[in-house]
């Protein structure tokens, strides 16, 4: 259930059980008032839901919209919360490098806590010392250099099917979801990563148990709970069923992770075969004195951190790649030049497609994975560009609106890759213009993982294929239209024909 459906769905309810308490909340809003801080512009909103009624089903574009008006810096009350928007570089600066001590806690979600084990994992855990033992683990053992490299033939291997599956389709001048595609191989090169085997390649009833179990836990993970904002009226989300579904996904969850860790505990794996990252949780289990249920919030991360941000990616690049054909060429052109007639893109090439880096980087600055960054919550009372912000402050830096601040680019609204060109600007967290990721101590770790499964990808769809629309469907044709969640799709599936291309001339 999105975001906005459940919230429009209970509005007129709301408003109905609010309309008697008011003149208990005029009183109590009366003798605050006179001890008020001085707080950041935002719009004016109603008695006890505050801006709730003002959430749409693109909260990012809303956010964006609603920052033209009242700044970089924005405060809305939503229910009961306290809430900062963060629309520009400057002032995300701030918030994530100058006072990210301060600002570097997370909010305690309903669904987050349910799906992480009470904040057992590292992407949702409190600021402390916690979260900073969790990271180390994700960081130095998961994720370091030396582990995604050694994923490198999984990923050389997932891609080339999947290539040979696109290839079977342009023989016979047949479409191709990309999308799907894309997600499967996502899937695919993930599961192999942390679990030691494909979901896609099991039974019908494992696939499907494995994609409805990632699904619905992205789903949930981006659902409107009311209790997130009127802790008092809890008893909504089980009205709604909202919070039966929510038991159930996380049921599902819990006995995927069983199957997983018990199969893990009892196989006999040959010492030559690279540990996956049930295998290292499992290893450091005695070290770390670490849980069933903190290994289980753990491998939750991955699965959806690892998959949907990496195929969204490329989907939206395809998809601005055939807007502009120009820029689809020139990036084919330098891919082609230098990988030759190998007949495939291989990591050991993708240092050298400067311009495939740049196309990325022009689609995360226009489609950024999560457009809302997670939400993070200040530790202490602090202030910021001259605000007053409380302590339990909830804080979201709206990445998709930084990427289209005309104070820090050009044509915002115009995909350009060649602003990149002779920029040092990256994506890794150390320059505000551009942070799909995040910054300061709550970067994703994940990051360069995630980026060698999108470059490989996109460089090898561009390298053995030739794109062209569905007949009779023009560029002005493709449909833009996203999907909001704990990742940002593209609403409708991505149908490409593909065209083999001839690497020999």
């Amino acid at each position: 259930m999105a975001l906005s459906t459940t919230l429009s769905a209970w509005l007129p309810l709301l408003i109905m059980i609010i309309i008697p308490s008011l003149p208990l909340f005029l009183l109590i809003h009366k003798r605050n008032s006179k001890r008020r801080s001085k707080l950041p512009p935002g719009p004016p909103g109603l008695p006890i839901l505050g801006n709730l009624h003002q959430l749409t089903s693109l909260p990012h574009r809303k956010f964006w919209l609603l920052s033209r008006k009242y700044g970089p810096l924005m405060h809305l009350q939503l229910g009961h919360v306290p809430t900062l928007i963060v629309s520009s570089a400057r002032i995300a600066k701030e918030v994530m490098k100058s006072q990210d001590l301060h600002f570097c806690s997370r909010p305690a979600l309903v669904s987050q806590r349910k799906l992480s084990y009470n904040f057992s994992d590292v992407a949702f855990a409190p600021y402390g010392e916690y979260w900073r033992e969790m990271r180390k683990i994700s960081i130095v053992d998961l994720l370091s250099t030396k582990r995604v490299q050694s994923f490198r033939e999984i990923r050389g291997d997932e891609v080339a099917k999947m290539v040979a599956s696109i290839s079977s389709s342009s023989s016979r001048a047949e479409p191709v979801n990309l999308s799907e595609m894309m997600l499967s191989l996502t899937y695919d090169i993930v599961s192999w990563a942390a679990f030691g085997k494909s979901y896609n390649e099991g039974s019908e009833d494992e696939k499907m148990e494995f994609h409805e179990v990632l699904k619905e836990t992205g789903i949930m993970l981006g659902s409107f709970f009311v209790a997130d904002y009127l802790p008092w009226m809890w008893w909504a989300d089980v009205i709604t069923g909202l919070y039966g579904r929510l038991e159930r996904s996380f049921s599902k969850l819990d006995a995927f992770y069983e199957r997983l860790i018990n199969e893990h505990q009892n196989r006999n794996k040959p010492e030559a075969e690279e540990d996956d990252f049930v295998d290292v949780l499992l290893r450091l289990q005695h070290e770390f004195h670490l849980t069933k249920d903190q290994i289980k919030g753990i491998i939750m991360n991955v699965l959806i951190a690892g998959t949907e941000t990496s195929s969204t990616l490329v989907v939206w690049a395809m998809t601005e790649l055939m807007r502009n054909p120009k820029t689809m060429k020139k990036a084919q052109d330098e891919v082609r030049r230098i990988v030759g007639n190998k007949g495939k893109v291989e990591e050991s090439d993708l240092h050298q497609l400067e311009y495939l880096k740049i196309v990325i980087k022009e689609t995360l600055r226009l489609h950024p994975p999560g457009a809302l960054l997670l939400p993070r919550e200040t530790i202490q009372d602090c202030r910021i560009d001259g605000y007053d912000v409380a302590a339990k402050t909830r804080v979201i830096v709206n990445a998709f609106a930084i990427g289209r601040d005309p104070s820090s680019w050009e044509n915002p609204e115009e995909f350009m890759p060649e602003r990149f060109t002779g920029s040092s600007i990256d994506y890794k967290g150390q320059d505000f213009e551009l942070i799909p990721f995040g910054a300061g101590r709550r970067v994703c770790p994940g990051m360069y993982f995630g980026a060698m499964i999108y470059e490989l990808a996109l460089a090898n769809l561009l390298y053995s294929f030739n794109w062209d629309f569905s007949a009779g469907m023009k560029k002005e044709d493709v449909d833009m239209t996203e999907e909001f969640g704990v990742v940002v799709h593209k609403k409708h599936d991505l149908y490409l024909v593909p065209t083999e291309y001839s690497k020999f001339g």
